[in-house]
């Protein structure tokens, strides 16, 4: 083999260029002839001196030789990478298999297997792609074949491998069997380009959206009667200061030293979503309501949605935009006091909690006021740890006015109680605290009693416009609200919604978006699994595919010559029963063999 540079001429503009390629000199009747086995293309970028010693080293790895002179560590890479690809090019025409037995000679000592990848995730989430008409429609939106692979490659690894554009740029080129299923090599890919199809799918995210509501509302039937709404942020990492959007605001990671981005989604109770935003860091979750709400019209959705969303987003002003749109409403109340009554039923009651509730009517609204012994168990705990710490800090605080060099001024105490306060300020409020001091401003005693108040852990009001609901109905279409915060909690936890590495507005939205879109994919499969009594989490089906592989056995045969065979592993019992559930192949991908 040796690497020859070719001249061209281009036959409209007759500009003359030049390529690469990979030749082998081959005897035939008519005597020695060259082959092409390899276009390397126009930008081969190894110095020609090196070229004798690359070319050396993919024929030693193409026909199974052992290495003769060691060679440099780039070289090798090129090599192993160049081998692979005039393995797979001349492999092509032995991809249809035979029902005929094919017998070889082989020599089985040099048996070895090579380039093994993880196929049984992408196997999973790229059909899941295709059920739902992903492909076909970004092809629609004009995305060409490298663009197309790209888009299907990054959101897969949102699902597979969540992580950084940039890391996903190297699963996908050293980790990841998706490039045999998509027919493609991802070896070629830049890193620019999977920045840039982010950038695509974020031009066409409506009706990406739209597709993906139309096609989920199909194939599940989705009734699409009740809508949650609700808000989540996720951290930078770095200043954000290209960034409009970035802002320091309330985490709920407890991030306050990063600015943030909020997410807003809308979902439907079987837990699909239709329309999800980016807002600012430090944006008022009510304000987002009315956009959100409004933005589901597009939908042509024949009766209006029931909407159900906690307190943060609950205010007078939203209840009273629903109610002037015709919009049915269940919320979590923001009503501070609350009248338990004594007769309640029962709505929920299993090994861990008992959930009772009562319903009354008044002023055109229904009110359920609901108690979960599981939530007075854990309020009670935090309340006890919190009294527990306010109460040690006041004893400092009084302690130091004994000790010789401890703070007595009155101005210094009260600061000192006011920080404490602030640190506690759910049970300061709880407290009466007395400051006794003489004459000379110098504090002569601290103390405290707890207020004789009405308190009702575990207890929580809910309000709604409609009134045909019994205590279990009220209480049941509420508790879809846990669908959204296992929603936001899968998009952090499972597909890499956070941290958010990109400093530029469009960049930063584009990776949310393609968070959404795998959890669209996410959701589709966790759907159709539960439907066949499996409910594992992803990251545990993750974990169980993550052992089915791709990988290329190589052996000599007795003529001399190398055989390559790429074909995907046997399944196992715990990838079969994911396969059936979902109706897959047990065996994704061809099998490709190359004589050579």
């Amino acid at each position: 083999m040796y690497i020859a540079k070719v001249f061209h001429t281009h036959k409209r503009t007759g500009k003359e260029y030049y390529t690469f390629k990979l030749i082998e000199s081959v005897r035939t009747e008519r005597g020695p002839r060259q082959r092409m086995l390899l276009n390397l293309g126009t930008d081969f970028a190894v110095p020609e001196e090196k070229w004798k010693d690359l070319a050396n080293r993919i024929e030693e790895i193409v026909t199974g030789q052992n290495q003769v002179f060691p060679c440099a560590e780039k070289i090798e890479e090129c090599a192993v990478r160049y081998a692979r690809d005039v393995i797979a090019y001349h492999g092509q025409e032995e991809k249809k298999e035979s029902s005929a037995p094919d017998y070889q000679r082989v020599d089985i000592d040099t048996l070895d297997h090579q380039h093994v990848r993880s196929v049984g995730a992408e196997h999973v989430v790229y059909e899941t792609m295709k059920t739902l008409g992903l492909p076909d429609l970004f092809a629609s939106f004009g995305f060409n074949k490298p663009a197309l692979e790209a888009a299907i490659g990054v959101i897969a690894a949102r699902l597979i491998a969540p992580s950084s554009e940039r890391a996903t740029h190297g699963w996908l080129q050293d980790m990841t069997a998706l490039n045999d299923l998509l027919d493609t090599d991802f070896s070629d890919l830049s890193q620019n380009r999977v920045y840039k199809v982010a950038d695509m799918l974020l031009q066409h995210k409506q009706k990406i959206e739209d597709h993906l509501r139309s096609r989920e509302s199909s194939l599940f039937n989705l009734t699409e009667k009740v809508i949650l709404y609700d808000l989540t942020n996720t951290f930078f990492e770095g200043s954000g200061k290209y960034n409009d959007k970035a802002h320091f605001g309330v985490s709920k990671e407890k991030r306050t030293d990063c600015p943030l981005l909020t997410l807003g989604m809308v979902l439907d109770a079987d837990g699909f979503p239709k329309r999800a935003e980016v807002f600012s860091g430090n944006v008022s979750e009510p304000g987002t309501l009315e956009g959100m709400v409004t933005s589901l019209a597009s939908f042509g959705i024949a009766t209006k949605p029931l909407i159900v969303m906690d307190a943060g987003i609950a205010t007078e002003e939203n209840i009273l935009w629903l109610k002037d749109h015709l919009y049915d409403y269940i919320v979590v109340s923001r009503k501070k006091k609350i009248e338990v009554p004594h007769e309640m039923v029962t709505v929920r009651e299993d090994n861990r909690r008992l959930i009772r509730a009562a319903l009354v009517h008044d002023a055109g609204e229904a009110t359920l006021i609901c108690h979960s012994t599981d939530k007075e168990i854990k309020e009670t705990g935090i309340e006890n740890r919190f009294e527990r710490r306010f109460e040690e800090g006041l004893g400092r605080i009084h302690k130091a006015l004994e000790k010789k060099h401890g703070t007595k001024r009155y101005d210094k105490v009260m600061e000192k109680i006011g920080r404490l306060k602030e640190r506690c300020r759910r049970i300061a409020r709880r407290y009466e605290i007395t400051v006794a001091k003489n004459d000379h401003a110098i504090v002569t005693a601290v103390t405290w009693q707890r207020k004789d108040e009405e308190h009702h852990p575990g207890v929580y009001v809910l309000r709604s416009n409609r009134a045909d609901l019994t205590e279990t109905q009220f209480f049941d279409i509420f508790s879809m609200l846990t669908d959204i915060e296992d929603a936001f909690r899968s998009m952090k936890s499972e597909l890499g919604l956070r941290p958010v590495y990109h400093q530029k507005e469009h960049r930063s939205d584009g990776h949310l978006f393609i968070t959404v879109l795998a959890y669209h994919i996410l959701q589709t499969i966790r759907f159709t699994l539960r439907s066949q009594k499996i409910c594992d989490s992803w990251s545990t089906i993750r974990k169980a595919l993550s052992s089915h592989v791709r990988l290329t056995t190589t052996m000599n045969r007795d003529d001399g010559k190398m055989i390559h065979i790429r074909k995907s592993s046997s399944p196992e019992p715990v990838h079969t029963r994911i396969y059936d559930a979902l109706h897959l192949s047990h065996h994704p991908g061809k099998t490709i063999k190359t004589i050579l």
